[in-house]
């Protein structure tokens, strides 16, 4: 079996950076692009502490765009609507530490990094089941994302 072979959509270069990305990732894509908005322009440590509080349901990520029927949660400043998705944050944070390793790795500092380009697409849809009353079941499609960041070394 072949394996294709994925580029990023943002072709970002030089010495300074860093990039990691997530294929197929068995997450809901609105939250994926809800977190990818929200967590872009961050620090690299703000975003994995954000992320960490709202795995905790100390701090939501604010539904600007997928908002309809989302309720309002305090804590959320210039924007009402907002919600916790556990699952795509985890998979965030498995992406955000792949990243940083990535970065030292480069040799660059953990402290100074700034993301620059996140990006999140709808990925396959795998064909499942629901199992239904009488033996029954109902075909469904189970979504996936590919998730892409890139970090830039920001001078102190």
């Amino acid at each position: 079996m072949n394996m294709a072979r994925f580029d990023y959509s943002n072709q970002v270069t030089g010495k300074d950076i860093a990039r990691g990305r997530v294929n197929e990732a068995p997450i809901s894509p609105k939250h994926a692009i809800e977190i990818a908005r929200f967590i872009k322009g961050m620090k690299l440590d703000d975003a994995s502490a954000y992320l960490q509080g709202v795995l905790t349901l100390e701090k939501p990520i604010p539904f600007k765009r997928f908002n309809r029927n989302v309720p309002h949660r305090k804590g959320l400043v210039g924007w009402d609507a907002g919600r916790y998705p556990h699952k795509a944050s985890r998979v965030y944070l498995r992406l955000l530490n792949n990243v940083r390793k990535n970065a030292e790795y480069n040799g660059l500092e953990g402290e100074q990094l700034r993301i620059v380009h996140v990006c999140a697409n709808r990925g396959i849809r795998r064909r499942s089941f629901m199992p239904r009353a009488m033996g029954r079941a109902t075909p469904k499609d189970r979504q996936t994302v590919n998730i892409e960041l890139v970090v830039r070394e920001q001078e102190a």
